[in-house]
């Protein structure tokens, strides 16, 4: 019976050539062919070159350049119009290539101007130019192509995002550049300080943590300047810096110092290069602690931040996916986010032949791949839930690749129901469940947020919360304001708490005075 039900459901399903958002047929229809016009514009940096054709290809604006500028602009839209009057057009779409970050001013003039922009992609572009121009490429071959793109259903409709999440956007896209840039830095910083200083980095856990590290190279700079400081001068150092040390760890690097291999032989010039090096790498910390003290400040005015109730995911991994899905209601199914991002394995077949199980699609939206790969492998290490598939499935000889992907596809089914849901979830991987309102007290306070704005988030997540869930996320909330009522000495967070409380419908617990009998 079930078997009959899901033959007759694809039986009714509507088969497309086109892009679903890219589909023009029932607006030609309605028009006329030769009363659609596809306007055709190739982007680059200082000017673009446009076109105008009906539906049928007929020429109405042969290739024309116009500038970058506000004027130009203008004029190419007064040509437009002057030519959809002439012509006696009666819909027309503007289809513009994709280039970065250059077609985008071109892109809100149009939209300024009241025209509906669609956007086609460069691939598609190229395989319609290929077929009617091939090994001949040039601009005016380019809009050739990208015209029959579009009436092919190749321009697609992009779907304007709210300012939120096209802040979260931007933000994270920066946050995430400027850690690959300290990440190069540290490598460079690794490798100079490994010149002058040869082991050293083998004394500390952790040398990007450790203050007391750095203090000391800089200090220092070389193994003869440790042994003649002594732990005396080395003691000295960390103190005038304001810093605490173990005496084991200057211990450890005197040990270091006294069996140390010979320095680079121009330690002033490499020491200057630590130098530029640890400034440049300190500075874009900072950078980055700021932008994720405002990335967390976009993540709360979306439902992604129900997301963090989910034991692997933290406040930068929810913003990060938030950023690129952009909103929920844009997803009709959690197929389509899995769709975009391009977790589908690519298929050849003719014939007899069936490859089904190929490598990943190529062209798909790879920053959400990206955000959805990274938030899988953390689940994989950080969540008891996937943990444990990981396990079975390593034991049953999966693909490392394989089961990233399997992890990735499972998180776009639970986070679907999660973000687009209007009440609470229940799933495995949620057994030993997080708090949203918890995670980010505690994210802001290792960020050193001020507690104005650390209360204005914390309002701005219960505004997303169901409110099925205040009685669950006021729980740690009780529990941190009794602890932090018995701790002497200043207690900011017991002045935060009980207002955060107040917002959720719920009392505070009043801690027993030190001395008393809770009888």
């Amino acid at each position: 019976m079930s078997r009959t039900r899901s033959a007759s459901r694809r039986s009714r399903k509507t088969v497309l050539v086109q892009k679903p958002s890219g589909v023009l047929s029932g607006r030609v229809q309605a028009v006329g062919p030769e009363r659609f016009g596809v306007v055709a514009v190739d982007v680059s940096k200082p000017r673009m070159k446009m076109m105008l054709c009906n539906f049928y290809g007929t020429c109405l604006i042969p290739p024309t350049e116009f500038d970058q500028s506000k004027g130009g602009l203008h004029a190419a839209v007064d040509a437009i119009r002057h030519a959809q009057q002439q012509a006696g057009l009666k819909d027309l779409v503007v289809a513009i290539e994709r280039t970065g970050e250059y077609h985008r001013p071109v892109q809100r003039a149009f939209r300024q101007a009241g025209f509906e922009v669609r956007l086609v992609h460069p691939l598609a572009t190229k395989q319609f130019r290929q077929a009617a121009d091939p090994g001949n490429k040039t601009d005016d071959t380019d809009l050739a192509g990208i015209h029959r793109a579009t009436v092919n259903g190749f321009g697609l409709h992009e779907p304007e995002l709210p300012p939120d999440y096209l802040q979260l956007r931007m933000l994270i896209r920066h946050r995430r550049d400027l850690v690959h840039k300290a990440s190069a830095l540290c490598c460079q910083l690794r490798e100079q300080l490994h010149a002058a200083m040869p082991g050293y980095a083998a004394c500390f856990e952790d040398i990007w943590t450790s203050q007391t590290a750095w203090v000391v190279a800089h200090a220092t700079g070389c193994a003869d300047a440790v042994r003649a400081a002594g732990l005396a001068g080395l003691q000295r150092h960390v103190d005038e810096a304001g810093i605490r040390c173990r005496a084991s760890t200057l211990h450890k690097i005197l040990a270091w110092a006294s069996t140390a291999p010979p320095a680079h032989p121009l330690i002033d010039s490499v020491r200057r290069i630590i130098r530029d090096l640890d400034d440049d790498r300190t500075a874009k910390t900072r950078q980055i602690l700021a932008l994720e003290r405002s990335i967390a400040h976009g993540l709360v005015r979306t439902p992604y931040v129900r997301l963090l109730i989910i034991p692997g995911i933290n406040i930068v991994s929810a913003a990060d996916l938030a950023g690129e899905m952009g909103p929920i209601t844009h997803y009709a199914s959690p197929n389509a986010i899995t769709g975009r991002a391009g977790l589908v394995p690519s298929r050849y077949q003719s014939d007899l032949v069936d490859l089904a199980n190929g490598s990943l699609i190529r062209s798909a939206n790879r920053r959400l791949r990206t955000a959805l790969m990274q938030i899988a492998d953390n689940l994989v290490v950080c969540n008891h839930y996937f943990h444990a598939k990981a396990d079975l499935w390593r034991a049953a000889h999966k693909d490392a690749r394989w089961l990233r992907v399997k992890v990735a596809k499972s998180f776009s089914r639970i986070a679907f129901a999660i973000v687009a849901g209007p009440g609470p979830f229940m799933h495995p991987c949620l057994r030993d469940r997080h708090y949203v309102l918890h995670k980010l007290q505690a994210f802001h306070n290792d960020h050193d947020t001020p507690m104005a704005n650390l209360l204005e988030d914390l309002h701005a997540a219960i505004a997303q919360l169901p409110k099925v869930e205040y009685a669950n996320e006021a729980k740690p909330l009780q529990e941190e304001l009794e602890r932090s009522q018995r701790r002497r000495g200043p207690q900011p967070l017991s002045e935060i708490i009980p207002i955060v409380l107040a917002r959720l419908g719920m009392g505070t617990v009043q801690s027993t005075p030190e001395g008393q009998d809770h009888s």
